[in-house]
């Protein structure tokens, strides 16, 4: 069992982490950056890794040879080599679950043969043939709208990893839209998406793609069924089989809610919400950009799959960014973490990664059920490029607060012009500079400390096949760094909980029902939530 795999010895027991500990207290702690590229000429190059299309310099980052050989000794010493392989073997690595989890099987090919025993993984590529079958039909205006027009607008209604997946590619693909074909998505369960939506759009050219396993899940649930209505109500009830799609594995709620049989595509309970775009959760997307570049997609995160399965330590690119997130966590007590993308179609990117490391990371619990010794989950956040400089980047350089940061640069801009792009690249650059540099003054308003450190991503475009090599390559980071921690990054027990007091709440917002809580603070706020509402 992958149980086994999770150190059983704490993280902190390990000889490398002792070491790790030493090594920052004596070498490390009060090391500079200028100092350690004035006596190596040659850092940029011995401190860059490349996998395929991109490429990972974090020369600038506080560390050395002995650090990053310490580092890989500690990823060796829990385990994460063999981890990596019960990842893609289809073991149970989803303890707390007891199940495994194969994102890695729905970007795969069929002579990679990745967990071919495991069930539902040969129905991957059936389901991925039903999907582009769909696709091609839709955008070539074999499959209509119920009074004949083209489907052009698409709306994916889902909730976390079926929003913010779908969400971020199709962003950060805007330049590879089929003609005519638009994105459009719903999530929030207030509803004011919606209400603003439809109100721009025409419902004889609308399909709706409703994402959620269970088709339960209350904000989907709740958001696909006005939008049923609307439907309904302004082309008839009938329409309704012809205007929904759904990613889900209900077919009794599908039935009910009356989703055409043709017009379902189903995933497996080893597809985690946040790794599941690879999946038919990824058909809205899809369906905007056609099926060549879903492929190209999932091309690119199974080359980076590859890469981290195959490449040695000191070459493996989402080993390293974990180890070095793992340094400046548990070593340098940083409590954030900044990504910053240098393309605005990269805008929800970070998002993206605060759901798939903070709950995929934010567990006290070990996989063995015993309670962590460390930190575990940074803080992710950011935005994207020069919006950021004149936002929050008078904290990076001046405030007191230590916060690594990913720098994700394009060489070239996915719609824009060289020149245009060339002032990112330079503003990207002289912002990694200055914050490793500092800035000596004798006005001390003006004075950069430096010593600021950073890693930068760099790739000539934003493709989907560079956009899924980028993807994969944080799920693997991730993956690495709650190995070393012992923590399952599979499961979020810790979101369940706000959800099912929600529930219980409805009816007392609505004022059917009286509140039987004993948190003094919600009856307060209700009785006040009612006035207001009465008046």
């Amino acid at each position: 069992m992958a149980r086994k795999r999770l150190s059983a010895r704490y993280p902190t027991d390990l000889p490398a982490w002792r070491l790790l500990k030493t090594h920052y207290r004596d070498d490390m702690k009060s090391s500079s950056l200028r100092a350690l590229f004035a006596d190596d000429s040659r850092r940029a190059d011995r401190f860059s890794v490349t996998s395929g299309d991109l490429l990972l310099d974090y020369s600038k980052n506080l560390l050395t040879d002995v650090t990053r050989d310490l580092l890989i000794d500690l990823a060796k010493q829990a385990s994460v080599p063999e981890a990596v392989e019960d990842l893609f073997t289809g073991k149970h690595v989803n303890v707390t679950e007891d199940r495994p989890a194969l994102h890695v099987a729905l970007r795969s090919k069929m002579s990679d043969q990745v967990a071919f025993e495991t069930p539902g993984v040969i129905d991957v590529w059936r389901v991925l043939t039903r999907m582009e079958n769909f696709v091609t039909a839709v955008q070539e205006g074999e499959l209509r709208g119920h009074t004949g027009q083209c489907l052009t607008d698409i709306v994916n209604i889902g909730i976390g990893g079926s929003d913010l997946g779908p969400v971020m590619a199709s962003r950060a693909l805007r330049h590879f839209w089929r003609p005519g074909m638009n994105f459009h998505s719903v999530s929030n369960i207030d509803g004011t998406q919606l209400v603003d939506l439809i109100e721009t759009l025409n419902p004889e050219q609308t399909l709706f793609v409703v994402c959620s396993k269970t088709f339960t899940t209350q904000e989907t649930k709740s958001n696909a069924t006005a939008a049923r209505a609307w439907v309904a109500e302004t082309l008839g009830e009938d329409a309704v089989r012809d205007h929904f799609a759904a990613a889900s594995t209900n077919h009794e709620a599908m039935d009910t809610f009356g989703i055409n049989p043709d017009y379902r595509f189903g995933f497996w309970d080893w597809v985690g919400g946040r790794y599941s775009l690879w999946s038919s959760i990824g058909l809205s997307l899809a369906l905007v950009i056609g099926t060549e570049h879903f492929q190209s997609l999932l091309a690119g995160a199974r080359r980076m799959d590859m890469h981290f399965r195959q490449a040695p330590p000191e070459e493996n690119m989402p080993l390293l960014l974990a180890m070095i997130s793992v340094w400046y966590n548990n070593f340098f007590g940083a409590e954030t973490h900044a990504i910053l993308p240098y393309d605005n179609r990269l805008d929800r990117f970070p998002a993206y990664l605060q759901q798939l490391q903070m709950e995929s990371s934010g567990k006290g619990v070990r996989g063995d059920s015993r309670p962590v010794t460390t930190a575990t989950g940074q803080i992710i956040w950011g935005e994207a490029g020069s919006n950021a400089q004149h936002s929050f980047y008078q904290l990076l350089h001046q405030g007191t607060r230590f916060v690594p940061v990913d720098f994700i640069l394009p060489v070239r801009s996915s719609g824009a012009t060289t020149a245009r792009q060339d002032l990112a690249i330079a503003n990207c650059l002289a912002q990694s500079e200055a914050l490793m540099e500092g800035h000596e003054s004798d006005d001390t308003y003006r004075a950069h400390p430096g010593n600021r450190p950073s890693s930068t991503i760099l790739f000539e475009r934003l493709t989907p096949e560079t956009l899924g090599q980028l993807i994969a390559l944080y799920e693997h980071k991730v993956f690495v760094e709650n190995v070393i921690w012992g923590v399952n990054p599979f499961d979020q027990f810790g979101v369940e909980l706000g959800k099912k007091l929600a529930t219980s709440l409805e009816d007392v917002v609505s004022a059917e029902k009286s509140y039987k809580g004993r948190n003094p603070s919600t009856h307060r706020l209700l009785e006040r939530i009612k006035k207001l509402r009465s008046t």
